[in-house]
């Protein structure tokens, strides 16, 4: 019986989530015909049996027969060679379902040994080939599953460099590398981790450390990023190996069939000579572009432009795949759908659809909606633009402006501030995930366009600069040299993604216009869209921008975001110091010059469309300078600062998100709530005068009881009464609104759920203090996600739906939006576009939200798969 291990040929009709990317693209790529090297695969449901069990029986005995037949293949002897044939030497690779680009950990050259090395040196003739190959199997398996450190054995090699007067590694001498492999040997043993000399052993040491890596920090953290179901596994491919460090005609290389950066059509990727698997990868060396293949090895070139266009049409998306050549021969090791920005995302979607490889629909499905932000990503200002301090590749487009950092406990702490930042690494590894996450944006000094730097930074969708080869970055000392100019952590960089230039210092940058691409893709997404798409919008340029990114309205329009202008604050604060009728009234009549002014210009820049303004909603303490400024003017005798003293300590609350806000203080303190409505309605009555048609909508925040809204009503309908009636609502954004949607839907023409208030009360969390444990929680399991970031299905989302069940079930004719943050998270959109008849987002969200619910009714309908 198979316990799940399945040679390539054994492979056809399993499934990706059996086999892992990696096992699935190998199977289809041998089934193609294409020059892959023997393999076999142990399933991801093997790896899951072995972490929940902590054994698979009967695993040992199917690798063994496998390896076998894998022998029979080549024509070699696992770990022993013979006169003339080199011993079978294989790798052992993670294959999770879902990409994750050096989370897990590979090893190569397994199956080698003192004896091994011997045997490999007499069958190549090249005795540095074989040293090389053992020391590298030390490092990576003393790294991997004896649990030394990787920068021991880098140590090691740089110490003895030095000594031999070297600056490369080509350049020590076999006798060079026997030496430093015994030191490893010596190191790993006086450790109490002795290397087993036996290849079994190794295998079977190797295949257990890349189960256990599926649950290794770095992975946890990549899969909490993105989302990926921590419950997977990972396949183990288990693949002869073959070298591409046997001389100038071999060779290691990474190609996309189009350019992961912009989507142009073609092959596009980096080669290095004389080089081993994850030599560019790693971003150890700096690779040259595949274009250099036609100065020495034009062959070669036109081959890989082949491989890359069979491989396009046989999976029907741009791939990212691994190669390498042994002696003039290539072969193919890995494939997989690449990473790409969004930028590219789009082109690559809509072109391959006029190319007719897919379907328009699925087009629209290839987009990642939340990624569309990404296109709209600001660039480096060029007319205002000083010399840049060093050039680099341009990994990954966009501009940034952040404070260097150089480690992730770096990053972490700056962004605990606030602050933006920009890490600086000589180059990136898996454990940089963290800091790469907080970044703004990613600068290395080595490595190339398909580093592990620059692939990441593409799926995160920062902004990347990498293999600014100019750039010495001292990581332990906190400071970085670009020739005689020194930079240390803490200082500003600005860096374009786009050129590969950096800065000294912030330069200007200017908003991006988008692109025609997706427009087009966007038309071929409308039909499919039942969710209405709005914005959350406090100023007339907001409005205008949300409109031109195809928002059909504003579903939230902050009205307190008014008030905080320079020449507003003294007429808040005179208003909250009233002390007679007289110095309210006064104070209420010049902020409602002001509010009418405002809504008078987003409401003309919606012209013809809903505008649904929330009045004030957070408590007046807001709106007073902090307790410790008054006080220190209040000492040096500022009479103003001592009544605002006063003032501040009499509204001062514990808990002031749950205090004296929203209805609460429109309710007791109504002509505050009168003014805020007449300044709409006056604005929207001169507008139509004007000739414009102004839509306003009215809602009042944080109501938890039909009293409530009745009494806001009342007040709502002396005004109605003298200005006609707009729309009246209400925000559903405490859990007792939701539980009492029934009572309350009577009383409104429409619920708008606030899931920002909503996901707080429900979980008991504050969006404020939140992320001090909140990272934590989903690392260790205790979330699935962040919930202040993707609306929680089951709680927050379970009285969503409860609430309009019960809403439209008292209330027919209701009207249901959503406007908290979630109104422009992908999967969240996709929650509600069958529940409500709009969603509300940041403009810069809206294209998110448009695409998002498209794909949403895509799906519902099943005119596509999946």
């Amino acid at each position: 019986m198979n316990t799940g291990v399945f040679l390539l040929s054994e492979a056809r009709g399993l499934s990706r989530d059996l086999l892992g990317g990696k096992g699935y693209g190998l199977a289809e790529m041998a089934q193609a015909g294409l020059p892959v090297p023997p393999a076999l695969i142990i399933t991801t449901e093997a790896c899951r049996r072995f972490l929940r069990e902590g054994a698979v029986p009967g695993l040992w005995e199917e690798v063994r027969a496998k390896l076998s037949a894998l022998e029979g293949l080549t024509g070699k002897r696992f770990g022993h060679g013979e006169g003339a044939t080199p011993p079978l030497l294989v790798s052992v690779r993670s294959g999770a379902p879902v990409s994750m680009p050096g989370m897990m950990d590979t090893i190569l050259n397994l199956g080698l040994n003192l004896e091994g090395v011997q045997a490999l040196a007499r069958a190549t003739g090249n005795p540095r080939f074989a040293w090389d190959a053992f020391r590298r199997l030390l490092a990576m398996y003393g790294e991997v599953v004896l649990g030394e450190k990787a920068e021991v054995f880098e140590e090691k090699l740089s110490a003895l460099k030095e000594r031999r007067g070297v600056a490369s590694d080509a350049e020590l001498s076999p006798e060079d590398l026997e030496e430093l492999s015994f030191q490893y040997l010596r190191h790993l043993e006086a450790r109490g981790t002795p290397f087993p000399m036996d290849p079994w052993d190794q295998l079977q040491g190797a295949i257990l450390a890349v189960f256990r890596s599926w649950q290794n920090p770095r992975a946890r953290t990549y899969r909490r990023i993105y989302g990926i179901p921590e419950d997977l596994g990972t396949a183990v491919v288990v693949q002869a190996m073959v070298f591409g460090n046997l001389g100038e005609d071999s060779g290691t290389g990474v190609g996309f069939t189009r350019n992961p950066a912009t989507g142009e059509r073609g092959l596009y990727g980096e080669y290095l000579r004389n080089a081993q698997g994850e030599d560019v990868v790693a971003g150890i060396r700096t690779p040259e572009p595949l274009e250099r293949l036609l100065d020495y090895a034009p062959e070669l070139y036109r081959e890989l432009q082949e491989v890359a266009a069979l491989l396009e049409r046989h999976f029907r998306d741009m791939q990212d795949f691994e190669f390498t050549v042994e002696r003039g021969k290539l072969y193919l090791l890995q494939t997989r759908s690449g990473k790409r920005t969004a930028q590219a995302a789009v082109r690559i979607a809509v072109e391959m659809a006029k190319e007719g490889l897919i379907t328009r629909e699925e087009a629209v499905l290839r987009v990642e909606a939340n990624a569309l932000p990404g296109l709209l990503r600001p660039a480096v200002d060029r007319d205002r633009a000083p010399e840049p301090i060093l050039k680099g590749l341009p990994a990954s487009p966009g501009a940034a402006v952040g404070h260097a950092v150089f480690s992730n406990e770096a990053a972490e702490r700056y962004a605990a501030q606030g602050l933006p930042v920009i890490l600086v690494r000589p180059e990136t590894t898996p454990e940089d995930i963290t800091g790469m996450y907080l970044s703004r944006g990613i600068l290395t000094a080595r490595g190339g366009l398909t580093s592990h730097a620059a692939v990441v930074a593409r799926g995160l969708g920062v902004p990347a600069v990498v293999g600014a080869e100019a750039l010495r970055v001292y990581p332990e000392e906190g400071r970085a040299q670009v020739g005689g100019l020194e930079f240390k952590e803490g200082e500003v960089l600005t860096i374009d993604g786009s050129t590969g230039e950096v800065y000294l210092g912030a330069v200007a940058l200017v908003a991006s216009a988008g692109e025609a691409l997706l427009q087009e893709l966007l038309a071929w997404a409308e039909p499919h869209r039942r969710l209405g798409v709005r914005a959350n919008a406090d100023t007339p340029e907001d409005a205008q921008r949300a409109r031109a990114f195809g928002a059909e309205g504003i579903g939230l329009c902050r009205t307190e975001h008014m008030f905080f202008h320079e020449e507003r604050i003294p007429w808040v604060r005179r208003l909250i110091l009233a002390r007679t009728p007289e110095e309210e009234a006064e104070a209420l009549e010049r902020l409602f010059a002001f509010q009418k002014q405002d809504f008078k210009e987003i409401l003309k820049a919606m012209d013809g469309l809903p505008v649904t303004v929330r009045l004030l909603d957070p408590p007046l303490h807001e709106f007073l300078p902090p307790l410790p400024d008054l006080e220190g003017k209040a000492r040096a005798g500022d009479e103003e600062a001592q009544a605002l003293l006063e003032r501040a300590k009499a509204l001062h609350e514990q808990n002031p998100m749950l205090g004296f806000r929203g209805v609460r203080l429109l309710l007791l303190r109504p002509a505050i709530f009168r003014m805020q409505l007449r300044a709409l309605l006056e604005a929207a009555k001169e507008l139509k005068e004007e000739g414009f048609d102004p839509r306003p909508e009215v809602m009042v925040p944080l109501v938890a009881d039909p009293k409530e809204v009745e009494r806001a009503k009342a007040l709502a309908e002396e005004l109605f009464q003298e200005y006609g009636p707009i729309p009246f609502g209400t925000m559903i954004e405490t859990p007792r609104a939701a539980l009492l949607a029934a009572e309350i839907a009577p009383l409104v023409d429409f619920f708008s759920f606030g899931t920002n208030d909503l996901t707080q009360m429900t979980f008991g969390l504050s969006r404020d203090d939140a992320g001090k444990f909140l990272p934590r929680y989903v690392e260790e399991g205790l979330f699935p996600f962040d919930p202040t970031e993707r609306l929680d299905e089951k709680g927050v989302g379970r009285l969503l739906r409860l609430a309009v069940e019960e809403g439209r079930r008292a209330n027919p004719r209701l009207k249901l939006g959503l406007c908290g943050e979630h109104g422009g998270e992908a999967r969240s959109v996709q929650f509600v576009a069958d529940l409500l008849d709009y969603t509300s987002a940041s403009p810069f969200r809206v294209l998110t939200a448009r695409l998002a619910a498209a794909q949403a009714g895509m799906r519902a309908s099943r005119t596509v798969p999946g």
